[in-house]
This record gives C-alpha cells, sequence and structure tokens, in this order.
C-alpha cells in the first residue's frame, strides 16, 4: 500500500447524509406535485448544483423552476439536520484517526458548496482531521469529470498514484477513475455494478473494512 493521501467524499461518505436529502426532495416534491422526483436524484448524487440542474432540465424542461424547488429542499434540510444533527456513517472517527497515526495526509472533495461542508464538519468535530477541502463551487466541472480530485492533488503537491480516493457514488469513482487515481467504493444508496466493480480498486462495506485494506 504505497499512498500518502486519502481523499475522501462526504456526503454518503462522511455522513448518512443522502437519505436526508432525498427525503427533503421527495416532501418538496409532493408540495408542488413533481413526479418522479427519486428518479431525477439518483442521477445527482455525486454533483454539484449546476449538474443538478442540467438534468432538471432534462427532465422537467426549459421551464421548470429548478432555483425555486432547490431553495425549499434547501431550506428543509439546514432547518433538520443543521447544528450537527446530521448522522454520521459507521467507522469515520476510527479511519481518521487510524490515517493520521500513520502521518497520511487526509482531504475531502466535495461536490457540495465550502461554506455548507465547513460548517457540517465544524458541528461534527471532524473540521480538524481534514488537510484540505477541495468543493463544488471552487471548480468548474462537476464528478464524473475528473477536476475535483484532480485539484485536490494539485493542492496537496502529489502525484495521482501517490492518493487513494473514497467514494459511495458512481459519478465519484468515475471522476476518481477518469483521473486516474485509485479508488475504493464504500457504497450507500446505489448498489455497485458491473462498471463499478471494473472502475474500483475494490469495493467494501464500510469504512472499518477500509482501514483493514490500508493495512
Amino acid at each position: 500500500m504505497n499512498y500518502s493521501a486519502v481523499i475522501f467524499d462526504m456526503d454518503g461518505v462522511i455522513f448518512d447524509s443522502e437519505r436526508a436529502v432525498l427525503k427533503c426532495w421527495i416532501d418538496v416534491a409532493k408540495e408542488h406535485g413533481i413526479e418522479n422526483i427519486e428518479e431525477q436524484y439518483y442521477k445527482c448524487v455525486g454533483t454539484n448544483t449546476s449538474k443538478n440542474k442540467e438534468i432538471f432540465t432534462r427532465a422537467y424542461g426549459e421551464d421548470f423552476d429548478f432555483e425555486r424547488f432547490y431553495k425549499a429542499a434547501s431550506i428543509l434540510f439546514h432547518s433538520r439536520y443543521d447544528g450537527g444533527n446530521l448522522p454520521i456513517k459507521q467507522g469515520v472517527f476510527e479511519i481518521l484517526d487510524f490515517l493520521k497515526s500513520q502521518g497520511k495526509t487526509i482531504a475531502l472533495a466535495s461536490s457540495t458548496r465550502k461554506e455548507t461542508v465547513t460548517k457540517e464538519l465544524q458541528w461534527a468535530g471532524l473540521l480538524d482531521y481534514f488537510d484540505l477541502l477541495v468543493c463544488g463551487d471552487m471548480i468548474k466541472n462537476s464528478k464524473p469529470a475528473p477536476d475535483i480530485f484532480l485539484l485536490a492533488c494539485e493542492k496537496l503537491g502529489i502525484t495521482t498514484d501517490e492518493a487513494y480516493v473514497i467514494e459511495d457514488s458512481y459519478n465519484g469513482i468515475r471522476a476518481a477513475h477518469n483521473a486516474s487515481i485509485r479508488s475504493i467504493m464504500v457504497p450507500d444508496m446505489l448498489k455497485p455494478d458491473a462498471e463499478m466493480e471494473e472502475k474500483a480498486e475494490v469495493i467494501l462495506s464500510s469504512l472499518l473494512d477500509v482501514i483493514e485494506y490500508l493495512k
């Protein structure tokens, strides 16, 4: 295991947030009579707001008021989960402590905006573990484009073969693959398919299993 840095995704890897977001989207969609919201949600997992808008426009047409929907869902999400109420995934503290003990650099590459990422990590007592945050509002092209992971490596001053990416989403694994970075998939809401088995170095069931793998 020759690596110097591990780059984590946040939603679905650090926080059990994807189910929480989906519930908010469903509640807002019901209120506004929007159909097939779950189908669109799964397409959006691992991407940023700009990509979400593209997906919604393709599904519902140019006249769909994405900003109104997204704002309502965001307000609902923050009202429910701000202040440290967002559930943390199993094994998060253990793997971060393990990597620190091994002298590894720890980065986070999330499609979420930096302001939100920073607050959520701070509320959970996790912010100080990370040496670098690269967020969705810092890049032009969202996952599955490789931009966010390439920028993380650039800022860390490492080559792509010195890092591991830990991801739960198809788009995240695709982005790591497109960046030529080894990836570990820890599935959350989306079960791995043949493409994920091909593009991820390994698929493991939890972050605790990742610790054993990296040992």
